[in-house]
Order: C-alpha cells, then structure tokens, then sequence
C-alpha cells in the first residue's frame, strides 16, 4: 500500500508499505477514505517530538471503511463507515476511567506518534470499538475529517480549559485550523467578544466569516498594543494560545486580563519564558492539555445539527498520490492560503 513515512528530521517519502494486519482481537482495519495533515505532523518533521521513530507512517486523522474487525470489537460491523479518533482508549484503565483519553495505559496519541498513522491506504486502529465513531448518513464526509482531531483539540483544550462563560472577552492566538476550531466552539458559551490574532489577512478574514467580532494583524508587540487599547488597559477574560510558539505565548501573558485564564493548545518544541514575576498576584490560570477526544460524539450530533459550519476549514483537495506536494502545500501555508487540506484515497 501507499504510505508517507517519515524518515527523521526534514525527511519524509511516499513509499510502498505493507497492509497492516490484525495484531489483537480489539484491532480493527480500515480502508482509508480521506485524511488530512496537522501542525503537528509539521512538528514531527522539525525534530520536535522524539517519540516518533524514523520508519513511522504518519498520520492520526481521517475516517474509512472497515476491512476486518478483531473478534473482540463490538458495535461495528465490517463496511461500516467510520470517524477515527486521533486518540486511542481501551476505556478500561484508570485514566480512561477519569475521562483522562490521552493517557489511556495501552493508547492515547500513538497513531503517527508510536504506531502507524492514517497517511496510508490502511491503517491498524487498536482498542476500536472506543477508539472509532459511526459516520451518520447523509454526514458531509469531508467535514468528518474535522472531527478526528481539530475540533475536539480547540473545544476541549482551548474552550473547556480555558473557562469560557457567557459574556466573557476571549482572545485566540493563531488563526490556523485549532485557533478556528476553537473560535467556532466558544461561540456555544456566547462571548461577548472574540479577538482573532494571526499576521495572516488572509486567515483573519476566514475568522471574520466565522464569527469572530474582532481581528488584530501585527508583530507581538503591536498585537498586545492593539488589543489593550481596545480593552482599555484591562485585556481579556480568557486567552487561547494556538501555535505553539515562545512569541505567542508571550503575546497570551501580556494580554490576559486579572483573574484570567490562559489555555495552552499550541504544541511547544522549545522553551517559553513564565513571566511569573508579573503573573504571580494577578489570579491567573495556565493550563495544558492534550486531546481526550471525550467531547466528539457531542460535537458529531452539534456538526450533524447544523451548529457547526466545518467546510469553510477546507482550502485544498490531492489524492493520496500527491501527499508530497500537499505537504508542501500546508507548510506553505500563508503563501498557499491553505487551511485544512483534504487527502482522498478513493
């Protein structure tokens, strides 16, 4: 079959990789349909996270067609259209137990991480019957893909960690798929405003399409500027930060207003510096979190409800055949005006 593989830092290829099998009764296989790319497989490639092993198909988003099912998995049947989550659960352990998905003892972020990922015509996908998602009929298929990651990552990461309440001031760092994807979900808490930064016009204006109520352009420190002067000096109740980058964090502490919340989204390659000496009387809350992927089957019946408009994501379309040149394509990003690019195996 056809795979991408990453082959160490700045490495990658599209090669010719053998079909996964079963391996336990709780596997399933799945033809993929379509699949995407994240920031995060943009990080692998930067040397950024050292669990990914040289030889690893990447990958941990799409959905597919079952191909064989493990004797032990329930609820599925072999044809079924289904979602993957980019999380794997047993639902069994401890941490499953807590809603703690991303720490599951035998799973969590290990497609394209540990195990082979979704960049693929086939993928292994262990502990499936909690680790898949029934597609509903007359679900636009392409808008699923959403669900695998994005969405879940900005409403349970961004949103939820970040406290958002009505009528609250939110600022979202970085107008990429997570920054949109949190910026659609905090607008079931009804914000009084939703500041969008990014130095991307382009993007920005996506953001405007998608409800955002104010778009700041600039360098770090015309952006902390800007959004001061709008809010009088006082910033904002709560502060996604999206990229991942020492710049943006630093924009989220200038801007947090007291008794504010900053939730980190943004996967961290290096170092950040903690202003603690200016924070440390002003009430504010850092969290950090990794995906649990428990929210999806809510934000499923929300996309299938009409709630959430996810196409507007979609910037680009290649088959599988040409995963290079859409790579190129997502880490050329404000060049491109891409977002999120479809891959279709079919």
């Amino acid at each position: 079959m056809n795979a991408l593989v990453y082959h160490g830092p700045g490495r990658k290829s599209l090669e010719d990789r053998p079909k996964p099998a079963l391996q336990e009764v709780t596997d399933a296989i799945i033809r993929i349909s379509k699949t995407t790319i994240c920031g995060t497989d943009l990080h692998i490639l930067k040397g950024h996270v050292p669990t990914v092993a040289e030889g690893r198909v990447l990958g941990h988003e799409g959905i597919g067609f079952i191909e064989e099912l493990g004797s032990a998995v329930s609820g599925y049947n072999v044809g079924d259209l289904v979602l993957i989550s980019c999380i794997t659960s047993c639902a069994k352990c401890d941490y499953c137990r807590r809603g703690m998905y991303s720490h599951c003892r035998e799973g969590g972020w290990i497609l394209g991480n540990t195990i082979d990922g979704t960049q693929a015509e086939y993928v292994r996908i262990p502990h499936a019957s909690n680790s898949l998602h029934p597609i509903p009929v007359g679900a636009d298929v392409e808008s699923m893909v959403m669900l695998s990651d994005i969405l879940p990552t900005g409403y349970e990461c961004g949103v939820l960690n970040g406290c958002v309440k009505p009528g609250d001031t939110v600022a979202i760092v970085g107008a990429g798929p997570i920054g949109l994807a949190a910026l659609l979900t905090a607008q079931f808490y009804a914000p009084a405003s939703i500041f969008m930064i990014d130095p991307d016009d382009h993007r920005l204006a996506v953001a405007r399409h998608l409800g955002a109520t104010a778009l700041v352009n600039g360098t770090s420190a015309s952006a902390i500027e800007k959004v001061l002067a709008i809010t009088q000096g006082q910033g904002v109740d709560v502060v996604i930060e999206a990229v991942g980058m020492p710049v943006t964090f630093d924009i989220c502490q200038s801007i947090v207003a007291a008794g504010g919340h900053i939730a980190n989204v943004g996967v961290h390659g290096e170092s950040v510096v903690l202003r603690l000496q200016e924070l440390w009387a002003r009430n504010i809350t850092i969290t950090t979190r990794l995906v649990d992927t428990v929210t999806t089957p809510q934000l499923l019946k929300a996309v299938m409800a009409g709630h959430l408009m996810l196409g507007g994501l979609i910037t680009h379309r290649f088959p599988l055949s040409e995963i290079l040149r859409a790579y190129d394509t997502f880490g050329n990003a404000a060049k491109e005006q891409a977002l999120k690019i479809i891959i279709s195996n079919n």
